[in-house]
């Protein structure tokens, strides 16, 4: 074995990929912030990050909701709906949640 295997291998191994993780992700945070500090904002791109936050979210959730069938669909209607009328997103989560309690309870 060589020694990075033996390094990698040796208790240090779970420090040192926990340190590559965390420079990782502190490299990419970083990226973000030096490519959008040379971006004109414009109307049109300030739109675009607002959305963002949901489009991740959608991204993210329905997949899910998908695989899970009539069931999640109707409670995620029934949370977004909940979100709209409200504009509190813990509402949304609540009523989601105990949407789809209700229809596996009775279903």
């Amino acid at each position: 074995m060589s020694s990075l295997g033996a390094v990698i291998a040796s208790p240090w191994g779970s420090v040192i990929a926990i340190a590559a993780m965390t420079l990782v992700t502190f490299l990419c945070r970083i990226a973000g912030v030096v490519v959008m500090s040379r971006v004109r904002l414009t109307p049109r791109i300030e739109r675009g990050l607002r959305a963002l936050p949901g489009s991740i979210i959608l991204a993210t959730i329905l997949p899910v909701v998908i695989d899970n069938g009539p069931p999640a669909i109707i409670a995620l209607s029934a949370a977004i709906v909940a979100m709209a009328v409200t504009r509190i997103d813990i509402v949304g989560l609540l009523v989601g949640l105990g949407t789809l309690s209700i229809i596996r309870a009775f279903g």
